[in-house]
């Protein structure tokens, strides 16, 4: 009896740990399980900021009407700056990142170019007078990764109102190769480059006839001018010595 009641008891005490080793496994399967439910900081998304420039990837944003017809189209490179203790640090939106987003109006219509996570945005206002149309306002902010360790997080908000951006007349496009920069903020500024952008009609979906910036133009026209005032002072100190060796040898034959 004693042998019978000693297997027994060990029999339980066997059956209790592989049975206290089983719900020890479960139990923490379980708690890892709801760990990997939980949003991690890391994995949401944030822009890491680069202490060099580079050329930002040119990206075509579309905004349609309710039956699906181009109202506005917008094809340009976006670059933000952000200034933190004096020096200037770059991000350069990802065309493949962004959603799209606003509305196309009579009179008025917005663009709103949106990174996940609401980690960056940028968006244009457009307003149409006559028959002329025109960005009203620009609003930008950024939420980037500390650009330093230990320094807290922040966002860098900014906004350009009550202006006349990108002005062309009804049915054509304005377009800068030259870089268009806006101070937002103190700390924060929005670099356009290249830019081509139209609102309210677009047919066929295409771009109409451009408009060119002054930029542009000055790049153009300035060496043009330049050349030509150059041969225009080369010519002048030609004549001026072939006149003045023309009375030289007068001179000599009257003599």
């Amino acid at each position: 009896m004693t042998e019978g009641h000693r297997g027994g008891w060990s029999l339980f005490f066997l059956a209790a740990i592989i049975l206290g080793f089983s719900l020890s496994s479960d139990g923490s399967s379980i708690q890892a399980a709801s760990d990997s439910d939980q949003p991690s900081e890391g994995l949401i998304y944030r822009p890491v900021l680069q202490p060099s420039e580079a050329v930002p990837v040119i990206g075509a944003y579309t905004m349609k009407t309710p039956a699906g017809k181009p109202c506005l189209k917008a094809t340009m490179g976006v670059e933000y700056i952000v200034i933190e203790k004096k020096k200037p640090w770059y991000f350069d939106l990802d065309p493949t990142r962004v959603t799209t987003s606003g509305y196309c109006g009579k009179e008025a219509a917005v663009l709103s170019l949106t990174l996940p996570d609401n980690a960056a945005s940028l968006q244009f206002t457009f307003k149409k007078e006559g028959n002329v149309s025109y960005v009203t306002g620009l609003t930008a902010h950024i939420s980037p990764l500390p650009v330093c360790k230990g320094c807290a997080s922040k966002i860098y908000p900014g906004v350009v109102a009550n202006d006349k951006l990108f002005k062309a007349n009804y049915g054509r496009s304005f377009k800068c190769n030259s870089q268009s920069e806006f101070v937002m903020a103190a700390e924060l500024r929005i670099k356009l480059v290249p830019l081509q952008i139209q609102a309210f009609t677009l047919p066929k979906g295409e771009y109409g006839q451009e408009v060119e910036c002054w930029a542009d133009f000055n790049k153009r026209v300035i060496p043009i001018i330049i050349g030509a005032a150059v041969v225009g002072l080369i010519l002048i100190a030609v004549l001026t010595f072939l006149v003045i060796k023309d009375r030289r040898r007068q001179g000599y034959e009257r003599i």
